[in-house]
């Protein structure tokens, strides 16, 4: 017959007292810090919390859990303070079994006094107690990155905020200035020049549409048709950039295309102020809009919003959006905006390095759901890196702009999951691909 272990021995030997026995329902005070304990305690069944209060006795905190199989009242008992140093509380209805300071010790001669036949309990407790300590260390960690990621969220969003206010009063005076300087060159060439009005509409209305290769065959042709210089040719083909040029724009050329640039230099500027407005627009939702989820959200707007968040980035990119017509949703449109930023830009940072950047976004949709496909043809993310890009304060920049928090994706993930929605990463040698799921109901 095999032994049992000391452990076991020392619950059959002095724990098994039907008269030391103690049924004590949940919520029951059972140990109170600094109040008198001769007892050793062992959890039959349920469940029990152990907690020290500091001095004032307003702040609390657990330290450790007692369950069935384990001790409590270890330190009062063996070190004959008879004082307890901590509460122990029942979280339900619990059945303790005990011995106190009058037990004696059984088979003194063949195991020892009490204390040494107690060694296992003392070791069997500090370990339990110790993996819980350690486990309560992992959690408040894991709280702290939580609060510290929130932290800086909320910073960079109060900065971002912040800078968008102080942009819009600028841009406010700049769109209203141009709306003013529009109208009175105008009024100006009407009165004084009439012969020019027609050039200058011509330039506020459709600005330059062609675009630079467009401009330098349109150009060569021209000189060859009208014997012009160079220079003129190619302001006469971002005025006219297609069919034949009017007569009245070769009556006084010069003339013509300066009232036409100062329309499509006031075109531009009108453009700039209003994408600008735009930005800034987005920024602020971005950085303390409101999160409320509505009906009537179009993801394909979002997406143009986020592109033109991140336009800088963008710029040497080659960008291909395939909307498909989409039902609205009920959602955050902040949010959505949100999730596309962080996966385009670290698209962006991927394809630093590629030489012919490509980004191309489709968008699908199903009875059920709407799908986003976001594709770069960027380096392939290697399988050890695809793990984790979704983990909190995972990163893989050094520094920047971007300041390489590691929060981007992990929030991505959060509000994605938090629609009942799903992301997923693919990557191959000429493709990442991030493709997002979003329900429609």
């Amino acid at each position: 017959m095999q032994q049992p272990t000391a452990l076991q021995r020392i619950i059959q030997v002095y724990f098994n007292d039907p008269a030391k026995t103690l049924a004590v329902k949940s919520g029951t005070q059972v140990l109170r810090q600094g109040g008198y304990n001769d007892r050793l305690y062992w959890v039959k069944s349920g469940k029990l919390s152990g907690y020290m209060h500091d001095e004032t006795g307003e702040q609390s905190a657990r330290i450790f859990r007692a369950e069935p199989g384990m001790f409590f009242g270890v330190h009062s008992f063996f070190s004959r303070t008879l004082v307890a140093s901590t509460t122990v509380i029942a979280e339900e209805d619990s059945e303790l079994a005990w011995i106190d300071s009058t037990t004696g010790a059984v088979d003194v001669a063949q195991y020892g006094p009490l204390s040494e036949q107690f060694m296992p309990v003392m070791v069997h407790e500090l370990a339990k107690r110790q993996v819980l300590a350690g486990q309560q260390a992992i959690a408040k960690e894991k709280a702290l990155q939580k609060l510290y990621a929130a932290e800086q969220m909320t910073t960079l969003g109060q900065l971002a905020a912040g800078i968008a206010h102080e942009l819009n009063n600028a841009i406010g005076v700049l769109s209203s200035k141009t709306d003013g300087m529009q109208g009175t060159v105008r009024q100006y060439l009407a009165r004084h020049q009439p012969e020019l009005s027609p050039f200058l509409a011509s330039g506020l209305d459709q600005g330059q549409a062609a675009t630079s290769s467009q401009v330098r065959q349109r150009a060569r042709a021209l000189q060859q048709q009208y014997a012009l210089a160079r220079e003129p040719a190619r302001q006469l083909a971002r005025a006219v950039p297609d069919g034949e040029v009017p007569v009245a724009w070769l009556t006084d050329l010069d003339e013509s295309l300066a009232a036409w640039e100062l329309g499509r230099d006031l075109h531009d500027m009108r453009l700039a102020a209003q994408h600008a407005s735009s930005i800034v627009r987005s920024v602020k939702q971005l950085g303390g809009g409101d999160q409320a989820r509505q009906p009537g959200v179009d993801i394909n707007d979002t997406l143009h919003k986020s592109l033109s968040l991140l336009q800088s980035n963008l710029r040497r990119v080659s960008v291909v959006l395939r909307p498909a017509a989409l039902p609205p949703l009920t959602a955050s449109s902040t949010e959505l905006v949100q999730v596309w930023v962080n996966i385009i830009k670290n698209a962006c940072d991927a394809m630093a390095e590629t030489r012919a950047p490509q980004l191309e976004i489709i968008t699908r949709c199903s009875r059920r759901r709407v799908t986003v496909l976001i594709s770069n043809n960027g380096p392939m993310i290697d399988e050890a890196i695809r793990h984790k890009v979704f983990h909190p304060n995972f990163t893989t920049k050094k520094g920047g702009l971007s300041f390489g928090l590691g929060l981007g994706l992990s929030i991505v993930q959060r509000i994605v999951h938090s629609y009942g929605g799903s992301i997923a990463l693919k990557s191959e040698p000429d493709m990442t691909q991030f493709r997002i799921h979003l329900p429609i109901a």
